[in-house]
This record gives structure tokens, sequence and C-alpha cells, in this order.
């Protein structure tokens, strides 16, 4: 297997807050996957259409086709559905892509509205970075103790919770108050103490203007006392998040390819094509198949181009075992030893259907590419997503985040998502409708 990169980090001064920009070269060549959130009408799709005019990533006749009243609408760049442009809102997750002469960028603009909390958390389940707007305008910026706005502390407790590692709050809309450097510092200082005692880690607070683009892509140094990177060069700068190489080696086969002929009998006649979800594998490793317990060497490894090469957590491989072993779509293939599959989870549920979660419902649970049956033993605690505190429940309506415990018709191969995003998480699906109902975070 291939040396880790080795990273070093470098403490920068940005508005008062240090940033810890991780310079590993994989880090920082890695395409940067990040979401906006906060509250309604923070300026969420207007920034990110600024990134993207600013940025050079949108054709003419694409700016031609948001133009409202002589000027370029940057919202309607990312607000795509219909419904969205009719009532001014963003619905459901947009993403755009984008690259700079140092970085590729993934954006996903999630909806601010509270009714649509579980597109945001769909969202942020697999982002690097979560860009936090905070709209100046809507805050009693004059006075140092202000209340900041419940979907900013809803968003930015949501985001920790999911375990995205780096958090960036922006202060927009500045350039539409008096006073723009006294707003940023109350609202800086309101925000730093708010994510101090949420114990939620931020990598720095930027003050914006998306409207007129100032520190969005070019730094204004002094605007508003600020004298840090801009917010798409503190982007620039973060690092994705790390495959998870630690962990031991777990398989998801998605499929199952038949050689049309072998006369090798050395080795199995079938690969198995998946991504590897944790660890690594090379030829020489024992695996134990989930759920039929049974092992194998494995003979050869393929990566996507089909040359043989050890492949670690997050790339593409194809793997053939010393013999023929029983193992479809959905199966896992694991390091031999060390996993113990269980039927009885703990977890974290964000709650996506219309329809409550009651306990004693019977789901469908997706892990990796295997279905089993799910059953709601209990509901522990319903959370109260504004300060994460708990609080008894009977059921969850939609959109509602709590702690559940879920009894599996078979056995999984799991780890807590705090250590694993891959085999930490679950999808709930309702068995008759196979509507999406619930995404789950292992405890």
């Amino acid at each position: 297997m291939s040396t880790s990169t080795t990273t070093t980090t470098t403490n920068l001064i940005a508005g008062g807050a240090q940033l810890a920009v991780a310079t590993g070269q994989n880090d920082l060549k890695s395409a940067l996957k990040f979401i906006t959130c906060g509250s309604v009408d923070d300026g969420k799709s207007t920034l990110i259409g600024r990134l993207l005019v600013d940025s050079k990533a949108v054709l003419q006749d694409h700016l031609a086709g948001v133009q409202r009243g002589g000027e370029t609408d940057l919202a309607l760049l990312t607000d795509g559905l219909s419904a969205e442009r009719e009532q001014g809102i963003t619905i459901d997750v947009a993403y755009r892509y984008f690259a700079t002469e140092n970085r590729k960028f993934i954006i996903g603009d999630a909806p601010g509205h509270e009714q649509y909390t579980r597109n945001m958390v769909t969202a942020a389940s697999s982002a690097d970075a979560a860009v936090v707007l905070v709209d100046a305008t809507k805050l009693d910026w004059k006075d140092p103790s202000m209340e900041l706005l419940p979907q900013t502390r809803r968003h930015s407790l949501l985001v920790n919770l999911l375990r995205v590692p780096s958090i960036v709050f922006t202060v927009n809309k500045l350039d539409a108050v008096e006073d723009p450097t006294l707003a940023f510092k109350n609202i800086s200082e309101a925000l730093t103490a708010f994510a101090r005692a949420a114990q939620i880690p931020v990598r720095a607070i930027v003050p914006i203007s998306a409207l007129k683009g100032h520190n969005v892509v070019d730094a204004r140094p002094g605007w508003c006392g600020y004298e840090g990177l801009s917010l798409l060069q503190l982007l620039e700068h973060l690092p994705a998040t790390p495959a998870e190489s630690t962990e031991a080696f777990a398989f998801p086969v998605q499929w199952v390819e038949k050689f049309s002929s072998s006369a090798d009998t050395s080795q199995g006649r079938r690969v198995f094509w998946g991504r590897v979800a944790t660890g690594g594998v090379q030829p020489g490793q024992t695996v134990t198949v989930l759920p039929s317990g049974q092992t194998a060497v494995v003979a050869q490894v393929l990566d996507h181009t089909r040359q043989p090469l050890a492949v670690l957590a997050g790339h593409s491989a194809g793997i053939v075992l010393d013999r023929e072993v029983d193992v479809s779509r959905g199966d896992w293939l694991l390091a031999a030893d060390t996993f113990e599959p269980t039927r009885e989870l703990s977890v974290t549920v964000a709650w996506m259907d219309d329809e409550p979660l009651v306990a004693g419902r019977v789901y469908w649970a997706l892990h990796g590419h295997r279905w089993v049956k799910a059953k709601v033993k209990r509901i522990v605690h319903k959370l109260d997503v504004n300060t994460l505190a708990e609080e008894d429940a009977s059921e969850l309506p939609p959109n509602a985040i709590g702690h559940i415990e879920l009894s599996l018709q078979a056995p999984l191969a799991t780890l807590p998502y705090a250590r694993s995003r891959v085999l930490g998480s679950l999808v709930l699906v309702d068995t008759a409708s196979n509507k999406t109902s619930g995404a789950v975070l292992i405890l």
C-alpha cells in the first residue's frame, strides 16, 4: 500500500480565529464538497451564484437566462426547480461544480426552511465543510449580547452532529448596515460564544457581501476591520475528508462479474466489484463473507482500470478470491476476525417521512448495498434541534431528530458514525411505498 502523505499544519489568523490549514498534498488536491446552510433568506443561493460568477464558472448564455430587470439574479443560478423560482425559496439541495487554479469544488445549496431540515441533513452527511451564513440585517447587531436566529443555531448544531470536519461562519449583508465594522465585531463575538458553549469547532468567521462580492472570491482587506482571507481562499485550504483507511478492511459488493472462461484453477472465476469502504485490500489477505461467514484469501485485486494494484478506502476495486465462494450483490467482504456483526443498534435518526416514526414499525434498512428488515424497538429521546437537549417522546414527527433502538432481521457489520461515515450510516425505507423514511447514524 502507498505510504501516507505527511501533513503539516499552519496556523493563519483570520478574523480573530485560528484557521488550521492542512497542507498535505492528498488533502488539498482532492475536490472539496461543501454545503451552505443557515436561516431563510440569509443569501445562500446568492453566495453560491457569486462564487460561480466571480470564479468564471458560468457561461454567458446561462448568465443571460437569469437576468431580472437588467441585473443578474445570482440566486437563480442554483434555484433550479420551478417551485423554487416561483416562491423565491430553496426547497431541494442543488449541487453545482466549479474549479479554480488551485482546486475543484462541489457545492450543495441546502434549504433554510425548518420543514426541509431533512434535505439539509442529507447534504451535510457527506460534506467536507459547511458554510453557515448569518444575515446581519436580521440581528440586533448593536447589542453585543444579541440572540442568534434559531435556524443559525439549528444548522450549526446539526452539521456538528453530522461530523462535518470544517465549519465556517460567514456574516452576510454587512454592506446593508450603517456600521459594518461594529456589526461584524458584535456578531462575531455572539457566534464565538455560541460555538464555545455548544462545543462546535469553528475554522473561521468571515464578513462578506454575497450581493456585491466583498470577501467572497477576492479579499477586501480592512473591510469591517477584517484582514484575513476571502471565503474562497479559505475553502481552497480546507482539508477534504480523509479516506477511512485506518479502519479494518470492509467492502460492500456491488456487482459480480463472471469470467467468460478460465483455465486457472488457483483462484475463483468471479470478480467482486465495489468501492472499498474502510481499510485497504491486497493479495494474500484473509476475508470473511457476510452474511454466510465463509472465509477465503484474496488472490487478486484490480483497480478501476483493471490493473493489478492494492486499493485503499474510497476507491473502486475488483476482488478475486482464491476459491469459489457464494458471494452476491449486497454481501460484504470483511477483514477476518475483526468485525462482530450485530442485530441490535442504538442510533440517531433524522426522520424524513411525512408519517411520524413510532415504535413497532418495520422498515427496510439499507447498509452499503445490503437490505435487511429493521424494527423500531423504542424511541429513546427526541432531540431539540435548537439546543440538542434530549426530550421524552412517543413518536418522531417529520424533520425531527432523535435517538432510537433498532432490531435487525439479519446481522450487519457496523462501526459508530463518529469513526466511519460509511459503516456507521443506514437508510430506512418504507416497505410499502419505498419512500426514503430516515437517515440513520449509528452510535
